[in-house]
């Protein structure tokens, strides 16, 4: 063979580049003997050559047909015929999990004979008949993209009598099937199926919704998918039959035990669609193959380390493992599934911690409803009806009930509360957009619920009582009707949709779980993380937020405080007189002592005024201010006005109870010579003094610049926005760089990742470390998890970040640190 496929048996469940992560889940249960229909693997190659050349590669419909000899040797069944058919399921499966976005095709293999000797083999037509139905159906959608309504083929299925002839009933539905099409046809050669569906999965790939759940979630587009062609076993063959999926440990709120769903007389497709509403497993389920699938649940989470999310049919009250992958999990069941999982002593440090994400970190930061606000809104008779919540978050916005307008909208600002009967992956871009969805059907293993949790989206599924009107843009809840563009509120805990909108307060995320995984972080990293703010109450939500210190900047706090026109007052009256700035030093004291006294001794570090910054245009009337006194736009330009500041914060501390550890750290410092006037300046003031370094030339000469300060801070964002020459409010915003990285115009993304010719000046300020000068990294906006990884690479152990960004920081440093 040339290599382009491998059977269960064979493979090594390791090369998960190769198999795709179905393939190498299924060749990993088989080696641990657990009961997996056999089959065989189409290696990611084969798709990326047909990608490159539009057809299948030379060898490998050769290949796929040596290796379906072996699996009807070993199955014991005949593709295309009897006395027993193999019938077969041709899924996707790329190397990073995609749940949903690719093509899968069940059933393959029916042609008349297959179908008359599978009727004799069961004794029930009625079963063949929606079989044939169900594989024509997906066939047609899937291979041909063809519309097949289906709706009259179902009620002439119902129709079959179990004991009718096999033949008859084979003409019958495939001939009904075929009148549903226009100008295509399913063809009834098995091999035929056989390759045409192989082909098919491989241009899912490159679909709309594939390249659009990739790109939300930087994937690679270059991976390509496996095929997984397996036996099939059948949950729609009796009433002792059925298909489910279940997590072993409930991947909404994280709790430990068997979590899922079970639909008896049903395919997988029928439970992972959402167009029927399963039961609980643990109700549906027979008690002996209850406790199977549970012990064999534990098993495999305990050999994989990870929460999983498994797959199964039950053929006749025999139980099939069809698939095992990490679980998709919200960002609440993240935090604590790692927290729970380093106690349980199931997986390491290093292991838990690369399970959550910074922006997970986030979202369990998020705002909520206020209590108080929920209950008025019940006894109001504002609660419209309560579904499943399939993944949690509080949010309010208007309602929307195409994803074409949801992507629309949000374009436009909006918040947007997506409703639909039923999601499919073809609504995969306006669920991005949305901040909430709600479906009429589904359960919490539902195409919905899957795609919610991995995009961490507030979600409700199987809010029955909808009643979603497209063409008339309404929803209708007992009697109660609402137009698109209506406020709604969504409550993906509870399952709960409100009419109207509530207010948000933010939780108290730092206890519990969360608390407890980011301690392993922090102790992991070794560093200091220093949180940004601008008002004496900041100071409690920093330190809570796990921030050994704090930075602050004066033209922030006068903004806050409502001070700021005074600061331009001054400065535009100051006529180069001294004394002329003592106003400066009075408002600095004044709105500092407040902040220093709840510090207490929690270093702070000050800013000082800054005339150049991209935000001073507005807020400081840059332009008049600096017309009148240029020498304002350089650091050192007015000494005064830096030791009317360094006056202002000695008697803040002496107001505050004289504990405070204060600095003064001035901008754009970019020679020795002024880091070593700054400290003439700072002399015998009782406050530390330092520099902010912003450019190149001040990274190059860090080493000089730090043997005359108390303290060094680096700006990121704006050395790399100064290397790259553009300005450095873009690495803050979407556009225009997403743009320019998408048309391959930049080879790093500055707002991610460190460019190579700042690291190599930030090797340069790493050996400026080990004096007496504290040098850290200054990190504005939302930080990136491969920047800081790569920032403590270089030995870099201070921080100071936005208050909001203090945990996901120690997050991606613990990883870092543990890598």
């Amino acid at each position: 063979m040339s290599g382009f496929t491998r059977a269960f048996a064979d493979a090594d469940p390791d090369d998960v580049d190769w198999l795709g992560g179905k393939g190498s889940g299924l060749v990993r249960m088989t080696r641990q003997g657990l009961r997996v229909p056999p089959g065989y693997v189409v290696g990611t190659g084969a798709c990326r050559a047909y990608l490159t050349s539009g057809t299948l590669p030379d060898g490998l419909l050769d290949e796929v047909h040596t290796r379906l000899a072996a699996l009807e040797a070993q199955a014991g069944k005949t593709f295309g015929g009897g006395p027993l058919p193999l019938l077969l399921s041709v899924r996707s499966g790329a190397p990073i999990s995609m749940p949903g976005m690719m093509d899968t095709i069940l059933n393959l293999g029916l042609d008349r004979g297959a179908a008359v000797a599978l009727a004799e083999a069961t004794g029930d037509s009625r079963f063949v008949a929606d079989v044939v139905a169900r594989f024509h159906t997906m066939y047609a959608e899937t291979v041909l993209d063809a519309l097949d309504p289906g709706a009259g083929v179902d009620a002439l299925v119902a129709a079959v009598d179990p004991g009718e002839d096999p033949g008859a009933v084979y003409d019958r539905v495939w001939a009904a099937c075929e009148e549903t099409l226009l100008d295509e046809t399913v063809p009834a050669d098995p091999r035929e199926q056989l390759a045409g569906a192989i082909e098919a999965v491989f241009r899912s790939w490159n679909t709309r919704r594939a390249r659009t759940y990739r790109e939300f979630h930087g994937i690679p587009h270059d991976l390509g998918t496996a095929v997984v062609v397996q036996s099939m076993v059948f949950g729609n063959l009796s009433d002792d039959s059925g298909s489910g999926v279940v997590f072993t440990r409930d991947p909404v709120t994280g709790e430990p035990g068997l979590f899922g769903e079970y639909l008896a007389h049903s395919q997988g497709e029928d439970v992972v669609a959402g167009t029927r509403t399963p039961d609980a497993v643990a109700d549906a389920l027979a008690p002996g193959l209850l406790a199977e699938l549970r012990g064999t649940a534990a098993d495999l989470e305990r050999a994989q380390g990870d929460v999983l999310d498994i797959e199964f049919t039950v053929e006749r009250s025999t139980l099939y493992l069809l698939q095992v992958r990490s679980a998709k999990r919200t960002p609440e069941a993240a935090v604590r599934i790692a927290a729970d999982m380093i106690t349980e002593g199931l997986t390491t440090s290093a292991a838990a911690l690369r399970g959550v994400s910074a922006e997970q970190v986030r979202q369990v930061q998020r705002p909520g409803f206020d209590d108080a606000d929920v209950e008025a809104a019940r006894s109001a008779g504002r609660l419209l009806t309560s579904g499943i919540g399939a993944c949690p978050g509080q949010v309010s916005g208007i309602l929307v009930l195409d994803p074409d307008r949801a992507g629309e909208r949000a374009a436009e600002g909006a918040d947007v509360v997506l409703a639909r009967t039923v999601t499919s992956p073809a609504d995969l871009h306006g669920m991005i957009a949305a901040q909430g969805i709600v479906t009429a059907t589904g359960g919490s293993t539902s195409h919905a619920a899957v795609v919610a949790r991995a995009l961490g989206t507030t979600c409700v599924v199987g809010a029955g009582a909808l009643h979603v009107d497209e063409a008339a843009r309404t929803l209708s809840v007992d009697g109660r009707t609402l137009r698109e563009g209506d406020e709604v509120s969504l409550d993906g805990s509870t399952g709960e949709l409100f009419a109207g909108r509530f207010a948000v307060s933010t939780p108290a995320a730092a206890t519990g779980a969360l608390g407890a995984l980011l301690g392993v972080a922090a102790d992991a990293a070794g560093a200091e993380v220093l949180a940004r703010v601008t008002l004496p109450s900041d100071v409690a939500v920093a330190r809570e937020a796990g921030a050994t210190g704090l930075v602050t900047a004066v033209d922030d706090v006068l903004v806050a405080t409502g001070h700021l026109d005074g600061l331009v007052a001054h400065l535009l009256a100051d006529g180069g007189r001294p004394a002329a700035l003592d106003g400066v030093a009075d408002l600095v004291e004044r709105e500092f002592a407040p902040i220093l006294a709840a510090a207490g001794d929690v270093e702070i570090g000050v800013r000082a005024i800054d005339l150049v910054a991209d935000e001073a245009r507005e807020l400081l009337q840059q332009t008049a201010v600096t017309t009148r006194h240029p020498e304002l736009t350089v650091p050192l330009g007015r000494p005064a006005l830096l030791e009317a500041q360094l006056r202002g914060l000695a008697r803040a501390t002496v107001n505050a109870g004289g504990g405070s550890r204060v600095h003064l750290a001035v901008r754009h410092v970019s020679d020795p010579a002024e880091a070593a006037a700054l400290r003439e300046l700072g002399r015998d003031t009782g406050v530390g003094v330092g520099a902010y370094l912003t450019g190149p030339r001040a990274a190059f000469a860090a080493k000089e610049i730090a043997t005359a300060g108390d303290v060094l801070w680096v700006e990121v964002r704006t050395l790399q926005a100064a290397v790259f020459g553009i300005p450095a409010r873009h690495l803050l915003t979407a556009e225009p760089l997403d743009d320019y990285v998408r048309r391959g115009l930049l080879s790093c993304d500055p707002r991610v990742a460190l460019d190579p010719a700042v690291e190599d000046l930030l090797v340069r300020v790493a050996a400026a470390q080990g004096g007496g000068c504290r040098i850290g990294m200054r990190l504005s906006g939302r930080v990136s998890e491969q920047m800081a990884a790569q920032l403590h690479g270089l030995g870099f152990r201070r921080f100071a970040v936005d208050v909001g960004e203090v945990r996901p920081l120690l997050l991606a440093l613990g990883k870092a640190a543990l890598q």
